[in-house]
């Protein structure tokens, strides 16, 4: 098949195609665990996350093939989605960075599995990847839940049109 001008092979335009999309809310979720390396905490802040089954309970969520932290998270065995609130803008901004450490001046505690629970996270999700899915530029990951929690109410932080913003 041809590629179209912005090299892409199916000849939709990947400007295009993100802007559209991005008129989807989505909520932003910190996935965390414990550097098996460094024994620190890491994390990534991620907008694709989804509930996939009750039985047995699974979750999913997509990281990009060039994630640095990925890796880190993979091999800890244990992680959590952290579901984060409104406040936690810069908490998600500063998982989304790359070469920094990613939990400077964030604060945590230790969920029951061992994995790093956000201060002020919504609910925690403790879980093991099940399955990875390569899928084009990212990589599909299902995991099983094995301990979760609500934490605290308030306001959601919502990704929409490329920005974050609140639920009204």
């Amino acid at each position: 098949m041809r590629g179209s001008p912005n090299g892409s092979a199916t000849g939709i335009d990947s400007t295009r195609f993100r802007s559209v999309l991005s008129r989807f809310a989505t909520g932003v979720v910190a996935i965390t665990a414990i550097d098996p390396v460094s024994a620190r905490p890491t994390g990534l802040a991620a907008n694709s996350f989804t509930s996939v089954s009750l039985d047995p309970p699974l979750v999913a969520f997509c990281v990009a093939h060039t994630s640095t932290t990925w890796p880190a998270l993979r091999t800890a065995g244990k992680l959590c989605v952290n579901i984060l609130s409104e406040a936690q803008l810069a908490v998600s901004e500063q998982l989304a960075r790359k070469g920094i450490d990613k939990f400077a001046n964030i604060g945590w505690t230790e969920s029951p599995g061992g994995t790093p629970i956000i201060d002020g996270a919504h609910a925690w999700i403790e879980c093991t990847v099940e399955q990875e899915h390569l899928a084009g530029d990212h990589k599909i990951i299902v995991a099983r839940v094995h301990d979760l929690a609500e934490h605290q109410d308030g306001t959601p932080l919502v990704f929409y049109r490329s920005t974050y913003g609140t639920f009204t």
